[in-house]
């Protein structure tokens, strides 16, 4: 599922910003961005965000900032000393009479060094970042966990549209067993008067009972209820439950089929299609269920 989150610190002289990303994928993909020199928190990073995201594309960012003080600040006198020696020969060579003013040395690279600048040990900042981390994931968290609602409440409404359509054909099924019977003896009686001649009874009855066997449809009804059953189930858990929906909607897919092909049945037929389109959105939004 999307989500955002993000979170800031400031403690023991460092500012630190966790932003976290996801996007749908159906496996786990991170993609970790930190500021130079913590590479080697990487590890520690991703198993973090494992504990709270099993699905999906991850985006992180995190940057960490040594706030700056006073003694973060010196002068490389040996590089300011080259400097004006190199000016002085210059000025002397052009015959300049132009001072050499400070604090245009100052601005020149290298003069100013900042120590802070450089990275701090990565495993003594680490208790400094993962509180932020948590707090970013945290916060993914709770987006992802209002949009996860409103998506089990879409899946629960296709679901409800599927069983709607079985019972249409749960209901209709003897009935075309029955209108097959009828027709055969309708067409076997016009026959028969038409060249005066007869038909034991019981060649049409095994007849109605092979149409009767090819297409009974009881046992796909009673399967598909039953995936309905376990896919209402599977919503209701508590732990992640993605792979296990998109299996049970494979196999409603495949009993869906199975009735479309056995039932020779106008309404049936039409019921199917409607059972297939629930599905097909169905499968769709369960590529955002972690």
């Amino acid at each position: 599922m999307t989500g955002f989150g993000d979170a800031r610190d400031e403690r023991d002289d460092h500012a630190i910003t966790a932003e976290v990303r996801t996007i749908n994928n159906r496996h786990f993909k991170l993609n970790l961005r930190t500021t130079d020199g913590y590479a080697a928190l990487d590890s520690r990073i991703e198993a973090v965000v494992r504990e709270y995201v099993r699905r999906g594309t991850v985006n992180v960012n995190i940057r960490i900032r040594h706030m700056s003080d006073a003694e973060d600040y010196r002068v490389n006198v040996a590089v300011l000393e080259n400097y004006v020696d190199q000016l002085q020969k210059v000025a002397a060579k052009r015959q300049l009479a132009e001072d050499i003013r400070l604090e245009s040395l100052a601005n020149l690279p290298g003069v100013i060094e900042e120590l802070s600048s450089e990275a701090s040990e990565a495993e003594e900042v680490w208790p400094l970042i993962e509180p932020t981390l948590r707090a970013s994931l945290e916060a993914l968290t709770a987006m992802r966990t209002a949009e996860g609602m409103a998506l089990a409440a879409d899946l629960a409404a296709q679901c409800s549209a599927v069983e709607s359509s079985l019972n249409a054909i749960a209901t209709r099924s003897p009935q075309v067993v029955e209108g097959y019977r009828q027709r055969l003896q309708d067409r076997v009686g016009e026959v028969l008067a038409k060249f005066n001649a007869s038909i034991e009874p019981i060649d049409v009855v095994r007849e109605i009972c092979v149409f009767a066997d090819r297409s009974d449809i009881s046992e796909e009804i009673v399967r598909l209820r039953s995936h309905l059953a376990q896919f209402a189930q599977a919503l209701q858990a508590a732990e992640s439950a993605g792979r296990k929906l998109e299996f049970i909607c494979q196999e409603m897919g495949r009993e869906t089929n199975t009735i479309g092909s056995k039932a020779n049945d106008a309404e049936i037929s039409h019921e199917v299609v409607e059972i297939k389109t629930a599905l097909e959105r169905i499968r769709e939004q369960i590529q955002n269920v972690e």
